[in-house]
């Protein structure tokens, strides 16, 4: 037989759900770069978000 399929359970793949508040007009810019960028508004989200925090100096 070949390897057994692996299914994690959810919530077990390091994500969390998360509820947010994003303003319209960056929701609208947001949803613009989804269109032009064929990523899933989730993926964009993570990327902005793991720069934002990467790049970020706190004075």
């Amino acid at each position: 037989m070949g390897d057994p399929l692996v299914i994690k359970k959810r919530g077990e793949d390091g994500n969390r759900v998360i509820t947010v508040r994003i303003r319209e007009e960056i929701l609208s810019e947001l949803e613009r770069l989804v269109s032009e960028t064929n990523y899933s508004r989730n993926e964009l989200i993570n990327i902005i978000l793991s720069h934002g925090v990467q790049n970020i100096k706190v004075e």
